[in-house]
């Protein structure tokens, strides 16, 4: 008669300590204990990180911004609004004409939001400072002992004014000033109608919509610090900024080049810009980014952690 055992096995997995009870005879042990050795090697071997993991690697980049030199600060968060800018500028063109032509406007979302995610791509694997990530990364480092609120609010301002440069850049000189926009009048009237839709956005309508886009935004940042390969990076990118833009949210940094070019193209004023998107925009993406990641994914993984 097979001999049989009651005991129980304790192993690491996920950052969790799992512990399974066993009564079975000592060939069933051993496959149990195979199974588990299989299971953490695969894990051990992947090219993700888990969820706290991340949530570390995050508090250590907002040390890292935390400390950073002003001058760099400024250059990153200019190339960050132009990346965005240029993710914004390849979409207009792309979808200009479809409207016109009688496609369906979910689609044109979808292809709309199926090109724009080049932006954060750029962002993310080339290195810049991007103000909807960084209301996401800073808190987590206050939060966790390593950065301070004064390096929080020069990251923050620093950010988005340089964003806004960067993303107005783009809008006036490579796409207005290029022609690149009005190579097709499709390009143009896509662009100024984009802009209009925005700028004719209720506070409240602004406000909740730039939170539900940064919480998908940061979300993408998330999956892309996750993963330790490029491949893993822009897929983790690519979804979650396209739903955003197919479903309608508002990004302030994108808002930083649709609704210039807008003013560019058409009777667009500035004080509709700013009044009407951006500070409302700019105020939802806080909360949907600070709030809705940060707060939650530092309150789950890291609340009582030396770090």
């Amino acid at each position: 008669m097979a001999k049989y055992f009651y005991n129980t096995i304790k192993y690491t997995l996920y950052d969790t300590v799992i512990t399974i009870d066993y009564d079975c005879n000592i060939a069933v042990l051993y496959n149990i204990k195979k199974v588990l050795k299989n299971e953490r090697l695969l894990y051990m071997g992947s090219s993700f990180k888990s969820p706290a993991d991340t949530a570390k690697a995050m508090v250590g980049i907002a040390e890292l911004k935390n400390k950073a030199p002003l001058g760099n600060v400024m250059i990153l968060s200019f190339l960050a609004g132009a990346y965005i800018a240029f993710g914004g500028l390849l979409a207009e063109v792309v979808t200009g004409g479809m409207a016109a032509a009688g496609f369906p406007p979910g689609l044109v979302k979808l292809f709309f939001g199926g090109v724009f995610p080049v932006g954060l791509m750029l962002v993310v694997i080339a290195g810049s400072e991007l103000f909807t990530g960084n209301v996401m990364y800073m808190p987590m480092g206050v939060l966790s002992g390593k950065a301070s609120l004064a390096g929080l609010s020069k990251n923050w301002v620093i950010s988005w004014i340089f964003n806004f440069i960067g993303a107005l850049f783009v809008a006036y000189v490579l796409a207005y000033l290029s022609g690149v926009i009005t190579a097709d009048p499709s390009f143009a009237a896509g662009a100024l109608k984009v802009a209009t839709a925005k700028v004719g956005l209720g506070w409240d309508q602004a406000l909740l919509r730039g939170i539900g886009c940064n919480w998908l935004v940061c979300l993408a940042v998330y999956l892309a610090i996750a993963s330790d390969d490029v491949i893993g990076k822009i897929l983790g990118i690519w979804f979650p900024i396209m739903a955003f833009v197919a479903i309608g949210f508002e990004h302030s940094v994108a808002n930083m080049f649709f609704i210039p070019l807008g003013i560019f193209l058409g009777d667009i004023t500035w004080t509709q810009a700013i009044v009407n998107n951006l500070i409302p925009v700019t105020i939802g993406n806080i909360i949907g980014g600070a709030i809705f990641v940060a707060l939650l994914y530092w309150y789950t993984y890291l609340r009582g952690q030396e770090i």
